[in-house]
């Protein structure tokens, strides 16, 4: 079943909100075509199966539907020499855009949800972040070993409970497969 989450800060002014509702459209395509493609992903999401699989599937819904180039090096911050590489970009307007990242074993494990926000973060022309991660993980055996996408959906919210844990991120979109 694809799940999808979705946290974000109050917008700052008309701009912001606009953004927001445009970035809240193509999550909503994002999520109808992921359902279209739900039976064709969970057969490559098995276990012993290479992330490059999933990212491919999902990364053939984000540019040839959506519009995301793939792999895109995104201008560093001044001082900051990034080269940030998102698994998928989504240009919104200057200074602004959709980074994309499809991940699967190690989304919590290694800690990539959190790498994948702090990419978004000091990007300085990316205010979006979509996860696009598992809704379980499973061993050898065929058993449950560990469920990302609550536990994704959990840790990004702490960013958006006060402005004290805020990030320069105006809104993240989880996408459970």
């Amino acid at each position: 079943m694809i799940q999808h989450h979705r946290h974000a800060r109050v917008p700052d002014g008309a701009v912001e909100q606009a953004e927001l509702e445009r970035v809240d459209a193509l999550a909503q395509r994002l999520v109808d075509h992921l359902q279209a493609d739900e039976e064709t992903i969970a057969r490559l999401h098995i276990h012993g199966a290479q992330s490059k699989a999933i990212q491919d599937r999902v990364g053939s819904v984000l540019e040839l539907e959506l519009g995301f180039s793939a792999e895109l090096v995104l201008t560093p911050d001044a001082g900051l020499v990034t080269r940030a590489r998102p698994d998928f970009y989504y240009p919104l307007a200057a200074g602004t855009g959709v980074i994309a990242e499809v991940e699967r074993g190690g989304t919590t494990a290694n800690n990539h949800d959190l790498k994948d926000l702090w990419k978004a973060h000091i990007s300085i022309n990316a205010n979006h972040l979509f996860l696009v991660v598992p809704n379980e993980l499973f061993n050898e055996n065929g058993a449950v070993r560990e469920r990302p996408f609550p536990k994704v959906a959990r840790r990004m919210g702490a960013f958006f409970t006060s402005p004290r844990t805020a990030v320069d991120v105006l809104s993240v979109h989880i996408f459970g497969y």
